[in-house]
């Protein structure tokens, strides 16, 4: 799709499915970990996603929203399948949409990225586990390979979760296919080794995603938004690749897809938090755009593009590289409003302490911590505390995941536990 480089970032954007964003400033996704009992939404969530639709974006899309209720990425996953109460959606919706934000939310399977203390599952394309080095990698349970019949099951799991998001008053599902979770393990061939029609060459690598995305598009109403979150690339040698990003937006063009966002990293290799050591402004402040923009050139679908933005000249330069959508994620964690200050004419530049660990995957874990230590902080009605230091708040992130885990266990018990005749 080409984008007209002289595209305002507060003009509108109409999607191929009639869906209207009203400028091209998207909350991206972050995992808020904020799941309530019963993994649902809560009054912390429904007000954190308050503040942000009247912040000024618009679209706003979730963080993971788990299609299986035994495969979280932690455990204040929320959970939206066949047996969740919709009502707690309903009003998680209509919060976002308070503002006039476009409201989507992220589905999501976790795949091999489980920690090893999570009850329920860990399953993955083959049973490759997760490699961030030797002190790290015994944090994650091993996967087992699914089964073609898991597989079938999965893909169904995805289309009832999007079936009833769009019954709880959303205006879109986004199908995470990034950041190393299940389908992208799928999508790679590092991760992925079956020699059945799921894996090998890239259209059977692609296949789980295509077809959850074509049984999601058979089931919604033609208005509701269908994205699908890609890496541009994984950033491990001989892992999926530009090329490869390429081709896979070019199969789901025909599926009726509205929108492709684009990231990079995963667990083991984390670009989506940032490479602070490239001294190049545009790296530091758009970690993907380099590859974004020449994805643009030839892709039928508008592109969006997340990572490190967090200045209105930065947004302006990734429209100009005819990509269709800015994602922001860190920045609107601490500028909850900054889409507004922007069209007010203010430029903030509010930043979080950085995160110097040598260790790159412990480095990641407590830049989320952070991230999510203000999501907390303005869900609360509090303002960011942007002095916070990353081992305090990824030691306070640790209590509030073992507070998560002790609801979260007993709940899937419970709700696992055979019904008598």
């Amino acid at each position: 799709m080409t984008v007209d480089a002289s595209t305002d970032v507060f003009s509108e954007l109409r999607l191929r499915s009639g869906t209207r964003l009203r400028n091209r400033i998207a909350k991206a996704a972050m995992e808020e970990g904020m799941a309530g009992d019963g993994q649902l939404p809560d009054e912390q969530l429904i007000e954190l996603y308050r503040r942000w639709g009247a912040g000024g974006a618009g679209m706003l899309i979730t963080g993971n929203v788990m299609v299986h209720a035994d495969a979280l990425t932690g455990p204040g996953g929320v959970v939206l399948d066949e047996s969740a109460p919709l009502e707690p959606f309903r009003r998680w919706a209509e919060a976002g949409k308070s503002g006039g934000a476009s409201m989507w939310m992220q589905i999501s399977h976790p795949g091999r990225q489980v920690q090893v203390h999570m009850p329920g599952v860990t399953w993955g394309p083959s049973d490759i586990p997760v490699d961030v080095g030797p002190r790290l990698s015994k944090r994650f349970a091993r996967p087992t390979a699914m089964t073609a019949d898991q597989i079938t099951d999965t893909i169904a799991r995805f289309v009832t979760t999007a079936r009833r998001a769009e019954e709880a008053g959303f205006d879109g599902v986004e199908v995470h296919a990034a950041h190393g979770y299940l389908l992208s393990q799928f999508l790679s061939p590092l991760v992925n080794n079956r020699t059945d029609e799921w894996g090998g060459p890239l259209q059977n690598r692609a296949r789980i995603l295509l077809e959850i995305v074509a049984g999601i598009r058979a089931e919604v109403r033609p208005d509701f938004g269908v994205a699908v979150k890609l890496n541009s690339a994984d950033f491990q040698r001989g892992g999926f690749d530009a090329g490869d990003a390429r081709a896979v937006i070019e199969l789901l063009e025909p599926l009726g897809v509205d929108l492709v966002e684009l990231s990079g990293g995963s667990y083991e290799s984390p670009a989506m938090s940032g490479r602070p050591a490239d001294d190049r402004t545009s790296a530091r402040e758009a970690y993907f755009l380099d590859l974004a923009a020449d994805l643009a050139r030839t892709s039928a679908l508008p592109l969006m593009l997340t990572g490190g933005i967090s200045r209105l000249d930065t947004a302006r330069r990734v429209l100009d590289h005819h990509v269709a959508v800015v994602g922001m994620a860190t920045a609107l964690a601490v500028t909850p409003d900054l889409p507004q200050r922007w069209q007010q004419g203010q430029e903030v530049t509010r930043t979080l302490r950085p995160v110097t660990w040598s260790n790159k995957a412990l480095a990641s874990l407590a830049g989320m911590s952070l991230v999510r230590h203000q999501m907390r902080r303005v869900a609360a009605g509090r303002e960011p505390r942007l002095g916070t230091r990353p081992a305090t708040a990824f030691l306070a992130d640790q209590r509030v995941q073992r507070k998560a885990l002790r609801r979260y266990g007993p709940w899937l018990s419970r709700r696992n536990a055979p019904t008598a005749a």
